[in-house]
């Protein structure tokens, strides 16, 4: 009689699947309880069952290969099916795990933070990890569930969602704007320092462009942390360029000329197609999108349209 052919083990097919997400062993050997080689070994079973490879190097990690993504598919299934035998109280399976996402400094407090601090209390055992960086989007998401970023992004093997947008005003200490005035125009502003990002280290276009409105001003503080800008700008370093959303909780801050300078700016979310599949990360990305709503009026500033 001939041999059956071998089927793939459940265990190995859970291992893919916590690498496929994160792009790394180290970080599914975390997940998963289990140390780098066996992480290694399960693949290395997988693909001789499969007859060929289901992950290929990539810059910082690994990326699923179109087999790959096939056995995801069967991963995703198994995982569901264990789920399904530990159901909350209104019937469901519990979320658990951890969704581990990278966003701005600005978003990750006003935005994130609120948005996982609500979902956490319906579904307590799912952790949220927050990096804040201010870049572009990542070709190799290694480590991360989800990427928030200024400007829409060009992705490969990801997926791009547009979640709003938010407007920048020039804003003044009043105690800084009683000693030196208030630009009445665009062109008295080159009489005033600047409080911005770090030019030589600003990786985002569209926040390089937003600064090419005004006309050229000496720096004063300068730093890649917008929390950094609205406190200098408090502590009367100069006019700084700020998100509305943060400048306008301080009532400190005066907006000038609000009608001649407000550019909008756009947040994506970036994630992998397999990623977002994932019950936790929907339901965060969720709860992004409805704290986005909510906070419509506010990201726009006092003059939304």
């Amino acid at each position: 009689m001939p041999v059956p052919p071998a089927r793939p083990s459940a265990d190995d097919l859970l291992v893919l699947l916590a690498v496929g997400r994160s792009g790394r062993f180290v970080t599914a050997a975390e997940e998963l309880g289990l140390n780098h080689t066996t992480i290694s070994r399960r693949i290395t079973a997988l693909e001789q069952t499969l007859g060929g490879r289901v992950l290929a190097r990539a810059a910082g990690g690994w990326e699923l290969t179109d087999l790959g993504r096939a056995a995801l598919a069967a991963a995703e299934s198994i995982e569901s099916a264990v789920r399904s035998l530990s159901p909350s109280a209104d019937g469901t399976p519990p979320l658990e795990g951890v969704v581990r996402m990278s966003a701005t400094d600005g978003f990750s407090a006003y935005i994130a933070a609120p948005a996982a601090a609500q979902m956490q209390r319906r579904d307590p055992r799912v952790a949220v990890e927050i990096v804040t960086a201010t870049r572009r989007a990542s070709q190799q998401r290694s480590g991360l569930d989800i990427e928030v970023v200024v400007g829409e992004p060009r992705v490969r093997r990801a997926i791009a969602l547009h979640l709003g947008e938010y407007r920048l005003g020039l804003y003044g200490a009043r105690s800084y704007l009683d000693r030196h005035g208030s630009p009445a125009t665009l062109a008295e502003l080159a009489r005033f320092p600047l409080v911005y990002f770090i030019d030589s280290m600003l990786q985002v276009d569209d926040l390089d462009l937003a600064s090419s409105s005004l006309p050229p001003m000496q720096e004063s503080v300068t730093s890649t942390n917008v929390f950094v800008h609205v406190e200098a700008t408090r502590a009367a370093a100069g006019l700084g360029l700020l998100p509305c959303f943060m400048a306008d909780r301080h009532e400190d801050l005066v907006r000038v000329l609000p009608g001649q300078l407000g550019p909008r700016l756009s947040y994506w979310l970036v994630a992998r197609a397999e990623t977002l599949r994932r019950p936790e990360v929907s339901a965060l990305v969720a709860a992004i999108k409805g704290r986005m709503a909510d906070q419509h009026d506010v990201l726009l500033g006092t003059d939304a349209d």
